[in-house]
């Protein structure tokens, strides 16, 4: 018997194009529609120009991975160091990859949790070098460094903010008015800020009538603070099953039925 429990509903995913499949995915396997309107472009940086900047680098103790774009375009410059994870579709990348994770947090997916760990917290004297995209939080640098480590910055690909045709927008102006978008997925306080600045006017005075959801608690705060009166639920992490559930457990169901 097909899945239904999300027939009728329809889900902006914001997700990169790189990353939204398998949450796509997800919500069609529950009956929804998702409607991909990704709201960050992820672009590689040359892989010479990567290997010349590690090249300047000290070798590493410990290599943290922030996220599953980090470890498809930086894997190979961590060989010989502890791998350490942010989360679990990190860590999920990572053995994809072929390479188990040393250090991931007990539990959450975030550089907060990770900090937690063990593993990170006598690092004193020790290289970490941390492969992320150009610029981002400085959490998990300020803080090691404070812990005495001497901390260095990999950096693998470049957030865009993508480029939208008025046909593209228009489209998206059509579907929203004919009630086909019912929930909004944001993954990142920056997804949050581009969101704003993408969605056209008449798409934004609208989200009051939307339900977002974001696995994190920051991102949530910030989806709040820049759409007034827009309600927001926290799913239970950043996996596809998680943001799946907590969309079902809004009660979006079929037309009609509560």
């Amino acid at each position: 018997m097909a899945n239904t429990e999300l027939a009728g509903v329809g889900v902006l995913v914001t997700r990169p194009s790189r990353q939204a499949d398998g949450l796509v995915e997800a919500i069609e396997d529950h009956g929804g529609t998702a409607i991909r309107f990704p709201v960050i472009d992820i672009v590689p940086r040359g892989a010479a120009e990567i290997s010349a900047d590690a090249a300047l680098l000290q070798k590493p103790d410990v290599v943290i991975f922030v996220s599953r774009n980090a470890v498809q375009f930086g894997l190979a410059h961590a060989s010989g160091a502890s791998v350490a994870a942010v989360g679990p579709a990190t860590a999920a990348a990572l053995e994809a990859a072929g390479r188990s994770p040393d250090i991931q947090p007990a539990s959450g997916f975030d550089s907060e949790h990770l900090l937690e760990e063990p593993c990170l917290l006598d690092v004193a004297g020790k290289t970490v070098r941390i492969v992320r995209g150009v610029n981002g939080r400085e959490l998990l640098a300020d803080t090691l460094r404070s812990r005495g480590a001497v901390v260095e910055y990999l950096p693998v690909y470049e957030r865009r903010i993508p480029q939208y045709t008025d046909a593209e927008l228009g489209d998206l102006k059509t579907r929203w008015s004919s009630g086909d978008i019912d929930i909004i997925t944001v993954m990142s306080v920056e997804s949050v800020h581009n969101l704003e600045a993408l969605l056209p006017n008449w798409c934004r005075s609208q989200l009051a009538n939307v339900s977002m959801v974001t696995p994190a608690t920051r991102v949530l705060r910030a989806a709040l603070a820049t759409f007034p009166g827009t309600s927001a639920t926290l799913a239970a992490g950043p996996l596809a099953g998680d943001m799946v559930r907590a969309i079902i457990a809004l009660g979006h169901t079929v037309p009609g039925q509560s």
